[in-house]
């Protein structure tokens, strides 16, 4: 949807609000149809057709924000990435929702159950009614993109709803806009929504962004709010990449205490 924006520039007012305003499209989408696979009403491959993303980007207005918040949906997560000697990779995401989980050891293995249960609704009729057999909503979306030159790109990070914004802001970076990997991580991010340990369903962005181009996001309606620079809120990402000669490289988000290693 966003590329349909025809943004300029990384890091300006059109990159940030486009990527803003996509969210908020996507987010009134998943909120109106994402759940358990079996009990899909509609087929979601057809909102990635050429005419259903048009008509998404086309809702969007280059100079004023959408009214927001939606109604936000009431952890502990990990995004990794690895590949092998014979270059087989993977983009994974372990968590137990909640920091702590359901608070339930499994027997004396150490090991705590997770608790996505709570994200079922108990209302009969709801989109994601507690069923028997049933998957719960996740915000879990570990990515991985295949680059017309060969490139292969693994990228991701923990925080909720930030997750996918997260992921557009390295994406965009790094893909559309040129920028070295390790600078597209580290770079100033914002999240538009609820992540863990915050209830607020505004637009957040760390305090190293422009402060004109702050308030170019204010007068265009966003309801901002400036965070520290390195905000833990807006999640630890990381990315690898594997180039076609068999060069990798790597980024870890300066904001956790990630690494990239080989060995």
């Amino acid at each position: 949807m966003f590329d349909r924006l025809r943004c300029p520039a990384a890091e300006g007012f059109a990159h940030l609000h486009g990527l803003v305003e996509s969210t908020k499209q996507a987010f009134l989408l998943r909120d109106r149809l994402v759940t358990d696979p079996a009990y899909l009403k509609e087929n979601p491959a057809s909102f990635l057709t050429e005419s259903a993303l048009t008509e998404m980007a086309g809702r969007i207005r280059p100079d004023t924000a959408a009214p927001w918040p939606a109604p936000p949906q009431g952890g502990d997560t990990v995004w990794l990435g690895a590949v092998d000697a014979e270059g087989r990779a993977i983009s994974l995401i372990q968590s137990i929702y909640w920091e702590f989980g359901s608070g339930v050891v499994l027997g004396d293995t150490g090991i705590l159950w997770q608790n996505r249960g709570v994200s079922f609704a108990l209302m009969e009729g709801a989109l994601n009614v507690l069923r028997p057999g049933r998957k719960p909503f996740h915000t879990l979306n570990p990515a991985m993109a295949q680059r017309n030159d060969g490139r292969i790109m693994m990228y991701g990070t923990m925080g909720g709803e930030g997750q996918p914004q997260t992921q557009a802001a390295v994406f965009t970076r790094y893909a559309l806009f040129g920028q070295e990997l390790q600078a597209a991580v580290t770079a100033p991010r914002w999240l538009l929504g609820r992540t863990w340990g915050a209830a607020s369903t505004n637009l957040k962005l760390e305090s190293r962004f422009d402060p004109r181009l702050i308030e170019a996001l204010r007068l265009a309606g966003h309801d901002v709010e400036v965070v520290a620079p390195f905000s833990d809120i807006m999640g630890h990402a990381g990315a690898i990449v594997c180039h076609p000669s068999g060069v990798m490289e790597g980024a870890a988000d300066p904001r956790g205490h990630g690494a990239v290693a080989a060995f």
